[in-house]
């Protein structure tokens, strides 16, 4: 699972304006959150809407960066002390949603997406910023927790009133945290008049409206080399996030330890390099590409019907291409000859 980082927001790099000069069309910032660089661009704004948009989306950030952190002190600190206890408080109105977000799509990717196996992340030591380092942890320790079952159906929400029946829950957000906060940041400066930007956190990105008279181009990353394996245009309102072995992860005697770790086995998903999905809703499209990740070759057809997924993309771990006819349709491969294997319609 996609992690947060221990660096404080670093803000507004990149915003030209003057009293004297028209605001140019395009206008850019760009800030670290989330663990990783997050890049701005808002065209066709006057230079004040410009101004409250990048104040806005600085204050949402930060807030959100501080409130969901897995590991470092805050609202989710707090309730997974409180999780611990099995019992039932009062838990910060800043995570309700996001938790109830989370356990609607549990459900949907049945549990492949699952926030609640924080102590079996932690095990693995990617409740750090720092990689971890050394051989995997100790496989007894890993069937221990596998055994206690957590799953985000463990907690139930009655307004601010929080419930837990499992005490080995855990919660760490970083698999929709990323898609949650651009669909919040976005449905913000919407309401300011922006009517057209992109915001990328890491190649995970949501678009709205246009680029002038052209829609948002964007590239998907290649997982094994140098460069993008195809380009896409992005319809208005639409997110499109990337899962893939390459983004966090070690090795130990030759052998890959990424970050998307697997819930059933305890261990990290096997079988998939990468795997790209496009929804409107960013969150929706961050939890299924962990969901699909880890249903592999076998069954990402599948969870991606349950979780509503029209356009996805799996790249396996001997570098074959797997993908929808409508996904296809809309990608432009760098390589013309790109073999390919189309599934049926989702």
């Amino acid at each position: 699972m996609r992690t947060f980082s221990k660096l404080y927001l670093a803000f507004i790099i990149g915003i030209f304006l003057t009293a004297c000069q028209p605001a140019p069309k395009e206008q850019k910032l760009s800030l670290f959150v989330f663990g990783t660089l997050v890049d701005v661009t808002l065209w066709g704004v006057d230079k004040q809407t410009a101004e409250q948009a990048v104040k806005d989306i600085e204050t949402d950030l930060k807030f959100m960066h501080f409130a969901w952190h897995a590991w470092q002190p805050g609202p989710l600190g707090r309730v997974n002390e409180l999780l611990s206890l099995a019992g039932e408080f009062s838990a910060n109105p800043a995570l309700l949603d996001i938790i109830a977000k989370s356990q609607q799509l549990a459900n949907n990717s049945e549990h492949l997406f699952n926030p609640a196996i924080g102590h079996l992340i932690a095990l693995w030591g990617y409740n750090s910023d720092d990689p971890p380092k050394g051989p995997p942890p100790d496989e007894k320790r890993i069937k221990k927790l596998l055994a206690k079952n957590p799953r985000m159906d463990d907690i139930s929400i009655d307004h601010v009133r929080m419930k837990n029946k499992n005490a080995a829950v855990k919660l760490d957000l970083g698999a929709i945290a990323k898609g949650y906060a651009l669909d919040r940041v976005v449905n913000n400066i919407k309401t300011l008049g922006v009517k057209n930007a992109i915001i990328n956190a890491g190649g995970d990105i949501k678009a709205i409206g246009k680029h002038g008279d052209r829609n948002w181009h964007i590239g998907i990353r290649h997982p094994r080399k140098e460069g993008v394996l195809a380009g896409i245009s992005l319809q208005d309102g639409e997110s499109i996030f990337t899962s893939g072995d390459y983004e966090r992860f070690y090795e130990h005697e030759g052998i890959r330890y990424h970050h998307i770790i697997d819930g059933r086995t305890g261990y990290p998903a096997q079988g998939v390099q990468s795997i790209t999905v496009i929804h409107p809703d960013a969150a929706t499209a961050d939890a299924a590409a962990t969901a699909l990740f880890i249903a592999g070759v076998k069954d990402w057809h599948r969870i991606a019907k349950k979780m509503g997924i029209k356009y996805a993309m799996l790249i396996d771990t001997n570098g074959n291409i797997h993908l929808n006819p409508a996904m296809q349709k809309r990608l432009e491969f760098k390589d013309k000859n790109q073999q390919m294997n189309i599934s049926a319609p989702l």
